[in-house]
């Protein structure tokens, strides 16, 4: 099975730091501490497709601490004041995403979600005065009721329905002509993983599954979700859509899906791209896993 996108990276995220500012102050003043670039929210890349990285003199916000990689502090800025972050991701970056190698993407998917984090997390949940970052990063702390916010994750569920040798795939209005990918949706408050899969399956498709099975989670970066990836056993092939959620989805044979993951262009469907743990699910369901 092959890792998902945005894991598999080798940040030391240095919790300590986090807690003393003695150890803060040294990593600041560290000859080696970078800054990563960043246009927005999107990544710079050199000419060999790495981040590009730079002075902490050249932060237009506050430093947040990424952690320690390759022996040398890394940091990325806060938005200055006032600039909003983009609502959705940009073209530009549309074309990076195949090209990070995987150590730069996780990296990448941590500082682009903290950064966003900051930009949209301003003023206290609890009585809206506007609050101070704290803990070299990681938090937020109100100066009115001392209410402390921390960088939270949305857990998505993202799955698949098999049927014997079929599995269940959907396409949004959005996507390239004939991609077709696995169901999606966020988790509901008091509801667990299984019963998220269950229940997204059949509001958006009509099909009812059990046993539910869990497969790999992936970090996604746009803002800040945790893509929890799972199959669960279909006991109908009845599609009923969702045409608020779906254009169209049908049921795809395992030699179909093998034959769209290797880029043969009569599969039948255009595979999500590598990068997307859909990617990943598929290939594990094509192995049997």
């Amino acid at each position: 099975m092959n890792p998902p996108g945005f894991t598999g990276g080798t940040l030391d995220r240095a919790d300590r730091v986090r807690h003393e500012p003695a150890l803060l102050a040294a990593a600041v003043a560290d000859s080696k501490a970078r800054l990563l670039v960043l246009n927005g929210l999107d990544p710079a890349l050199d000419d060999h497709d790495r981040l590009v990285w730079t002075n902490l003199a050249a932060a237009e916000g506050d430093l947040l601490f990424l952690g320690v990689d390759e022996g040398a502090p890394r940091f990325a800025s806060a938005l200055p004041e006032g600039v909003r972050p983009p609502a959705t991701r940009s073209l530009a970056l549309f074309g990076m995403l195949d090209r990070f190698t995987r150590e730069d993407a996780a990296l990448y998917a941590a500082a682009r979600s903290l950064v966003d984090w900051h930009a949209r997390h301003g003023f206290c949940a609890v009585c809206a005065t506007p609050s101070d970052i704290f803990r070299a990063g990681w938090g937020r702390k109100c100066p009115n009721c001392r209410a402390e916010h921390f960088p939270r994750v949305d857990p998505v569920v993202i799955m698949l329905a098999e049927l014997g040798d079929r599995v269940l795939l959907g396409r949004q209005p959005p996507w390239p002509a004939g991609r077709y990918s696995a169901l999606a949706g966020f988790l509901e408050v008091g509801e667990s993983v299984e019963d998220a899969v269950a229940r997204e399956i059949e509001e958006e498709a009509g099909v009812k599954v059990r046993d539910v099975r869990y497969v790999a989670s992936q970090p996604w970066p746009f803002p800040s979700s945790l893509m929890i990836a799972c199959i669960g056993v279909a006991d109908s092939d009845a599609i009923t859509i969702d045409v608020h959620e779906l254009e169209d989805a049908r049921w795809f044979t395992r030699d179909q899906v093998r034959r769209a993951l290797a880029g043969d262009p009569d599969a039948g469907f255009l595979p999500p791209p590598p990068y997307a743990i859909a990617h990943t699910l598929l290939t594990a369901w094509v192995e049997g896993s």
